[in-house]
């Protein structure tokens, strides 16, 4: 792909020598004037500057000061200029204090995002409450957002004001991109494996998980360029939560592991009408038998198991490729039957599904408190509800023997600050989160599975787990056949690659999808020349073109322009010498008259 990439050009004042004359032609010999005497330029000079040192002025005076001004300003810019050229503000690299002052009050902020879920809400607080009972110099502040992209968007604002949290709830792919501000997110590296205050440390005040007993892959997650730049808070993945009831109804039954080939023939059995013109499986008007939710997995997920392109591990983009196309002439057949839909077009999955109107909803795991007819948490009214049996399954495989599928759930990040303590005391509550007391009440509230080992082994964990369908609430049989889907294959999860526009580029993926269902649906003509158009469209609106690719060793692909040509420091360091000689020379002989006249 071609990479655009901005260059600086060296410009120099073409008219130094003009400004140099004062806006006066003069010469060294003299030249007469009417009803004057004859004066050589040295002369004019050292009037000019008695009348600067002796306090008179005129318009000529004026113009003079106005230009030395200017001389003084020039002077500086050209200084900034060969000092400052390809320079990066930068905060003062982190170090792990040597002990944690708590003779101190601290006062950090935490942004986290609840889902709409009050439970959860009274988790973080009840978490903030013990932290603090711990640490009693420790004041929390807690902000909640309802979108992970909210919260992304207000931590981009806030680096440019130096207005960061302490501590944010976000993604690897967010990180990639806040590290673009040189240590502006803390690397983890040295306070995970410090022996007070790291991983399982001596001097915590609570039972903090070690390193070890984090979930591997779920860690792995959180590296960015060889350094850890967050620790995973909870974990999820996308699953098919499916109607069995019509599915069988339709004369299918559920194989061990679903496919892309059962899910669309079963989609295409479903869409058999009765003579009324409502759909036989279900009696109504109303039938979309396939809705996924994110359309950006979608995409990543289906080319992960194909082997196809997508991206490398250093940004360079792939995925406008032949298997993309061919994915895409696929989606856009059954889009146009009216087969397959997507969230942005149609709606949440589960309202179709809870309704009776979709066989097959692809959510989150840690959507799975919204799905089913018995589900603790509707968007639609009761009266709408149908009943059928719900069961969760993994999203289809087009390799049954080598299932993939996407591992995604929250992240904590710390902010840099300028005191090294702020920063322990934000670390020391991060680390709070993962403790078992936090993991297992977190999890609890949706599908999501704890990231350490020590939760997830814990008796208390184990307990939950064994009394699933107990009630439609803590014990909701669908959310904790949820999480169980992903305790019980962590081996087969998979992350995209994390750099500067991975952000971006996922939600590309998932604008292929979502354009080229909506033109299907409007019977626009899918053609090569339309996913030729399609594909450079995407890349304007993503900046795709424009991403850098860092196996040459910057930053996340902002580049350091680095030092000035030499030729241009020399250029410019001459003109800066020029008007620095003038302006001394000018005041030298503004004080030798002086000294003279008294």
């Amino acid at each position: 792909m071609d990479r655009y990439q901005g260059k600086i050009s060296d410009g120099i004042a073409h008219k130094a020598s003009h400004e140099l004359s004062y806006g006066t032609s003069y010469k060294t010999s003299r030249v007469s004037s009417k009803g004057t005497s004859h004066k050589t330029l040295h002369e004019r000079l050292d009037e000019t500057m008695h009348r600067i040192v002796h306090g008179r002025s005129d318009g000529s005076l004026r113009i003079l000061r106005r230009r030395i001004f200017f001389a003084l300003l020039m002077l500086v810019c050209v200084l900034s200029l060969t000092a400052c050229h390809g320079a990066k503000e930068t905060k003062e690299a982190f170090a792990v204090p040597e002990e944690f002052d708590e003779s101190q009050e601290y006062e950090i902020t935490f942004w986290a995002k609840n889902d709409t879920n009050k439970t959860q809400v009274a988790i973080y607080e009840q978490a903030v409450a013990d932290f603090e009972e711990l640490y009693p110099n420790i004041t929390v502040n807690i902000r909640l957002y309802t979108d992970y992209s909210d919260i992304y968007n207000d931590v981009i604002t806030n680096i440019a004001t130096d207005t960061t949290p302490n501590v944010c709830i976000t993604y690897p792919d967010h990180i990639a991109t806040y590290l673009t501000g040189d240590n502006q997110v803390v690397s983890l590296d040295d306070l995970m494996t410090d022996e007070k205050y790291g991983l399982g440390g001596s001097e915590l005040a609570f039972d903090s998980p070690t390193a070890d007993e984090i979930v591997p892959q779920f860690l792995e997650e959180c590296q960015i360029d060889g350094y850890y730049y967050a620790l995973p808070y909870m974990r999820s993945t996308e699953a098919c939560y499916v109607n069995k009831t019509y599915v069988e109804a339709l004369g299918f039954e559920l194989p061990e592991t679903l496919t892309w080939d059962f899910i669309w023939e079963v989609c295409d059995a479903a869409m058999e009408k009765d003579e009324d013109g409502n759909f036989v499986v279900n009696g109504q008007s109303v039938m979309i038998p396939f809705i996924y939710k994110s359309t950006d997995n979608m995409m990543i997920t289906m080319l992960k198991q194909l082997d196809a392109g997508y991206s490398t591990e250093d940004g360079e983009i792939l995925i406008f490729n032949d298997t993309t196309t061919e994915l895409l002439y696929q989606i856009a057949g059954y889009a146009e039957s009216r087969e397959f839909s997507t969230f942005k077009i149609s709606g949440y999955p589960a309202n179709f599904l809870n309704a009776g109107q979709c066989i097959f909803a692809i959510d989150s795991t840690a959507g799975a408190t919204w799905m089913g007819t018995d589900a603790p948490l509707l968007d639609i009214s009761e009266d709408k509800l149908v009943e059928f049996e719900t069961v969760v399954m993994a999203v289809p495989q087009y390799d049954t023997e080598n299932p993939q599928m996407i591992s995604q759930g929250p992240s904590i990040c710390i902010f840099n600050k300028d005191d090294p303590q702020e920063v322990l005391a934000s670390w020391l509550f991060a680390q709070y989160l993962l403790t078992n007391e936090v993991q297992i009440a977190y999890s609890q509230t949706e599908g999501y599975l704890p990231v350490t080992t020590k939760a997830q082994e814990s008796a208390e964990y184990q307990d939950y787990l064994s009394r699933s369908g107990e009630d439609n609430s803590t014990y909701y049989s669908v959310k904790i056949d949820a999480a169980t889907l992903l305790l019980d294959n962590i081996e087969n999860t998979f992350t995209t690659a994390v750099f500067n526009g991975s952000t971006s580029l996922r939600s590309a993926a998932g604008q292929l999808v979502e354009n080229t269902t909506k033109s299907a649906r409007r019977s626009e003509t899918i053609d090569d020349a339309y996913f030729e158009t399609l594909y450079s469209d995407v890349t304007s609106l993503y900046r795709l073109d424009q991403i850098e690719t860092t196996d040459d060793g910057d930053d996340g692909g902002l580049k350091d322009l680095g030092p000035l040509p030499q030729t241009s420091v020399i250029l410019l360091g001459t003109i800066a010498a020029v008007w620095a000689l003038i302006l001394l020379y000018l005041l030298w002989q503004a004080v030798r008259k002086r000294r003279l006249r008294s």
